[in-house]
């Protein structure tokens, strides 16, 4: 049976979900709390990657790719960023499995804020960092392909 203390944190983290919700939307909220492909893969599951630093609030992201002849079989990623940059990270995985690399390059900040129906635009600098930080590694691919 719960006690007076449960209640009060299971209340207060239904107040701050909501606000979070408020303040961005329920997609984005559900892939911060819930990230999809968080983490870095095993050396041996990685065929190209890129970390990169920088943007607005100099973040870090680290986008982990797999690719079988010329298709993202997964895609991994990490941050050092705010909830929005988690959601953007995981939304950019998700766009790009199971994906040719001239589909992944043709995406565009605009894309994941569509995906995530709209970045706040304060925060619109983490899809950008994504993208950036997608080409490089797609750069990196086929310089070394």
């Amino acid at each position: 049976m719960p006690n007076d203390f449960d209640k009060f944190v299971e209340n207060l983290q239904k107040e701050i979900i909501k606000k979070e919700i408020e303040d961005h939307n329920e997609k984005i909220v559900i892939l911060f709390h819930d990230p999809q492909n968080w983490g870095k893969p095993p050396k041996k599951d990685i065929t190209v990657f890129e970390e990169y630093r920088g943007g607005l609030k100099n973040y870090f992201l680290g986008l982990y790719l797999k690719i079988e002849d010329d298709i993202i079989v997964k895609a991994n990623f990490i941050t050092d960023g705010c909830g929005v940059m988690v959601a953007t990270g995981c939304q950019t995985t998700l766009l790009i499995e199971g994906r040719s690399i001239e589909y992944a390059e043709s995406l565009k900040p605009e894309n994941i804020d569509e995906a995530l129906m709209g970045i706040p635009d304060e925060e619109k600098h983490c899809a950008e960092l994504a993208i950036r930080t997608l080409r490089c590694a797609i750069q990196k691919y086929k310089n070394n392909g």
